[in-house]
């Protein structure tokens, strides 16, 4: 799920690329699509070391993302970031958590893919600049946001109930449910504090 997730972000920061206003932040967006394909590729590496083939083992992955993707398309540049900033991190969250139930390797693999944050603070200082010189856009990307995070839910539930591996693997880590329900509220409060950092409400 994670090496299509790379993959597939790839795609789209290339393309939100071409939303940007100058060839600078144009810039900042190409180098960062770059680092997604690396990421990918190293997951992709460990996938084959595992005895599996990368194409094989995304398929389950690709229409749950598809669909949150071309339900969610941005319509400018702030809608791009803001979908990087909520979306992708919101993603990165539940990643980090689930990473603690793997084997140690695989652990270090995760997080160090996940490591880089420069795109999510790059779009974090657009989005707050953006509403420093117009308060009203935080109420449009706050709209957005909210819409982004429910549309990840309702792919995310598809995706636990279609993959029972994944489930198993987070009740079993957790513990029981009451842990489950503990790393959704982990998440929640993650994805409040990330909204008011730049200042768009809940």
């Amino acid at each position: 799920m994670l090496a299509y997730g790379e993959l597939v972000a790839f795609d789209h920061m290339a393309a939100d690329a071409r939303l940007a206003p100058d060839l600078h932040r144009r810039a900042v967006l190409c180098e960062m699509a770059a680092g997604e394909i690396a990421n990918y590729r190293r997951l992709a590496d460990r996938i084959v070391a595992l005895g599996g083939e990368p194409e094989a083992v995304m398929a389950p992955f690709v229409e749950p993302l598809a669909e949150y993707h071309e339900t969610t398309e941005p319509r400018d540049w702030l809608e791009a970031l803001a979908k990087a900033y909520i979306g992708e991190s919101i993603a990165d969250d539940f990643y980090r958590e689930v990473a603690a139930f793997l084997a140690p390797g695989d652990r270090e693999l995760v997080l160090e893919v996940l490591h880089d944050d420069r795109y999510a603070e790059f779009a974090a200082a657009e989005i707050k600049a953006a509403i420093e010189v117009d308060p009203k856009v935080a109420n449009r990307l706050a709209l957005w946001a909210r819409r982004l995070v429910g549309e990840a839910l309702s792919q995310a539930q598809r995706v636990a109930a279609e993959r029972a591996s994944l489930t198993d693997l987070i009740v079993s880590g957790s513990g029981d449910l009451a842990a489950v329900a503990a790393m959704l509220k982990r998440l929640t409060t993650a994805h409040g504090a990330r909204m008011s950092a730049v200042g768009l409400s809940n």
